[in-house]
């Protein structure tokens, strides 16, 4: 324990250096403020042309995004260091948009108040310097000598400046720490109900995305796989009534050779069950094999360095896997790209795009069951497919 001298020594200290923190942390924000300024309208212009721009329109949101998220990291960096802890949601780039739409004004605000103490400080030394030189005060008349009577009538209102000037620069970093919790930040109650929410869709999602599945499974299984089998069936059978050697042989090698079919059909549908390669060889050789079995040619770029949990590969190996395959059905392409990366926050990127006809609907069965997949485990999935191409699918999902 301090001795109550020593203790109020210590927390004076501590006050002031609070204070300065938070004069430095204002002063900063007023300049990125700025940033948030230029950045907001730059956004929005790039955001209003997007949809005419087709692929490049694409690259141009991609490109927003990513500068949202990065100033939106710098700014909670700034705040943390110079305003205090504070907890965050994870950051989607919408909510981090609206965020540097809104906080330049507080930047600003930051900047007048800042601006405001600098005059009232600079006035008071003025005043104060010219009565100890025994000088005169250009600001008020060249002629009149400051004295102790004018700096008596000035002390009163200065001091009240002066300490509103204080205080602003204390109220604007807590009005921006308070900001930042209210946009992007965790509040217990908040949080609470909206995770209920969300687990909630969850568990509706994953219910609907198993039911989706299953059907899936039993249509493959019903119109592919059985009909072989009852081919195959009917072939053996007319074999065994055959009357000529021949033609015995001939129908046991369609037999055969139907039976390879079915045995190809059935391993194809439970790949699409459950790859067995994201078990033993990881997400990337996963991939590969679907590219390699792929009718249309796929352009891989893979640049995560560390395997995922096995949830989190399933997720992404499903939606490239259903994007291609939607790809080559329904938009005929060129070539499709698929591009695996890492995210800020601890997320994976995966994107696919296809050179096809494009008009791709995200409430068709297939997206609209991805959409699910990726929902359940806390990502986004988001589909840019204007007529006449290029489509592009981008699921961001988190990897903790």
């Amino acid at each position: 324990m301090y001795p109550p001298d020593l203790a109020d020594r210590v927390a004076v200290r501590s006050l002031v250096r609070l204070w300065l923190n938070a004069i430095a942390g204002v002063a900063l924000g007023g300049v990125t403020a700025v940033s948030a300024l230029l950045f907001t309208v730059v956004a929005l212009l790039l955001l209003a042309s997007a949809h005419v721009l087709g692929r490049w329109g694409s690259s141009l949101r991609t490109a927003v995004d990513g500068g949202a998220l990065a100033l939106t990291e710098l700014e909670l960096r700034r705040i943390i260091r110079f305003h205090g802890r504070l907890h965050t949601d994870v950051l989607f780039p919408q909510r981090c948009r609206w965020y540097l739409g809104m906080r330049w004004t507080i930047g600003l605000l930051g900047v007048g108040v800042v601006l405001f103490l600098t005059l009232c400080v600079v006035v008071a030394g003025s005043m104060f310097s010219a009565w100890i030189m025994n000088g005169s005060w250009g600001l008020i008349e060249n002629s009149e000598r400051v004295n102790g009577r004018l700096l008596a009538q000035a002390a009163l209102p200065g001091m009240l400046l002066i300490f509103v000037a204080v205080v602003g620069v204390a109220g604007v970093g807590s009005l921006e720490r308070w900001f930042v919790i209210q946009v992007l930040g965790r509040q217990s109650e908040r949080l609470l109900h909206q995770r209920v929410a969300e687990l909630t869709s969850s568990r509706d999602h994953v219910v609907d995305a198993i039911d989706d599945e299953r059907r899936r499974i039993e249509r493959d299984l019903h119109d592919g796989i059985q009909q072989q089998l009852v081919a195959v069936g009917m072939l053996i059978g007319r074999a065994r009534r055959a009357d000529e050697p021949d033609k015995e042989r001939e129908l046991l090698a369609q037999a055969h050779a139907a039976s390879q079919v079915a045995i190809s059909e059935l391993r194809e549908v439970a790949n699409r069950v459950y790859p067995i390669a994201l078990d033993h060889a990881g997400l990337h050789a996963a991939i590969e094999t679907m590219a390699q079995r792929a009718s249309v040619p796929i352009r891989l770029t893979y640049e995560l360095t560390e395997r995922l949990r096995p949830a989190v590969e399933t997720a992404i190996y499903f939606v490239i896997s259903e994007a291609v395959t939607n790809a080559t059905k329904h938009a005929t392409p060129r070539l499709v790209e698929v591009t695996v990366t890492h995210q800020r926050f601890e997320r994976a990127l995966a994107t696919i795009t296809d050179d096809g006809l494009g008009g791709a609907d995200p409430a068709g069965t297939g997206l609209s069951g991805l959409a699910r997949r990726v929902a359940a485990m806390d990502g986004t999935l988001n589909v840019d497919s204007p007529v006449g191409g290029p489509t592009v699918v981008t699921a961001s999902v988190p990897c903790g």
